[in-house]
C-alpha cells in the first residue's frame, strides 16, 4: 500500500523528497547593506586583531591576551584587586572561565586568589608583584602593536566617531547583553595608563 503524499510518497508508492519549507528569517529581518558592511568590516577587523594580539604577548612576554586582560585590569583596580564576579563582568567573561584561567596564573605566580575581606564567601583575584612587573614590562610592546596595526589604519578625523560609535555599542551591550555589568566603566586604555604610573601604588600580594 502506498503511503500519502504528504509522507514524501507518491500515490504510486515511490519515495520523494519532502517538501523544502522557508528558511527562518530574523524577527527583525536581515541585515542592509550599510549594516552588513560595518558588521563585516568588524568582524575581519577583531579575528585579525585578537590574533596579532596574542601573537605579540606570547612572543615577547610569553602571556596570553587571556592573561592580559586578567592583569591589565587588576591593575586599573585601585586595591590591584577584584572579587571573581567583579574581575568576570569587567573583562566580559563568565566566573567559571575566570576562575579556572585564574587558578592557572596563581600557578605561575602572576595572580593569588584569597577570601574576599568584604565578604568571606566570596573569592578575590589579586595582582602580585610579579604580575605587576610583567604586566609593566608587556604593556610597551603591546601598545606599540595597537598604534602600528588598529591606530596606523585610521585616519585622526575618524576617531572622535569611531570612538562615539564603540561607545554606543558597548552601552547597548551593556543595557540588553547577557552578562552583568561591571562595577565602573573598564577602559583598556586607561587599564595601561594606571599599570604604567602603579609603581608607586600598593600591589595587593
Amino acid at each position: 500500500m502506498s503511503r500519502r503524499a504528504g509522507n514524501g510518497w507518491t500515490k504510486e508508492g515511490l519515495h520523494v523528497m519532502p517538501r523544502k519549507r522557508p528558511a527562518p528569517e530574523p524577527v527583525t529581518g536581515w541585515l542592509d547593506q550599510e549594516q552588513q558592511r560595518a558588521w563585516l568590516a568588524y568582524i575581519k577587523v577583531q579575528l585579525r586583531l585578537v590574533y596579532e594580539m596574542n601573537r605579540q604577548l606570547q612572543a615577547d612576554s610569553s602571556m596570553s591576551l587571556a592573561d592580559w586582560d586578567v592583569l591589565t585590569a587588576l591593575g586599573a583596580s585601585e586595591s590591584a584587586s577584584l572579587t571573581v564576579t567583579a574581575l568576570a563582568a569587567q573583562i566580559g567573561w563568565e566566573r567559571s572561565r575566570l576562575s579556572h584561567h585564574a587558578k592557572r596564573m596563581a600557578g605561575r605566580g602572576l595572580v593569588e586568589l584569597a577570601t574576599a575581606d568584604s565578604d568571606r564567601r566570596a573569592t578575590e583575584v589579586r595582582l602580585t608583584a610579579e604580575g605587576r612587573v610583567t604586566l609593566e614590562r608587556a604593556a610597551p610592546g603591546h601598545v606599540e602593536l595597537i598604534k602600528r596595526l588598529f591606530f596606523g589604519g585610521i585616519p585622526r578625523e575618524l576617531l572622535d566617531p569611531l570612538s562615539t560609535a564603540l561607545e554606543s555599542v558597548y552601552a547597548n551591550l551593556l543595557a540588553h547583553g547577557s552578562l552583568p555589568p561591571p562595577d565602573n566603566l573598564y577602559v583598556a586604555g586607561a587599564a595601561v595608563d594606571a599599570e604604567r604610573g602603579a609603581g608607586d601604588g600598593a600591589g595587593a600580594d
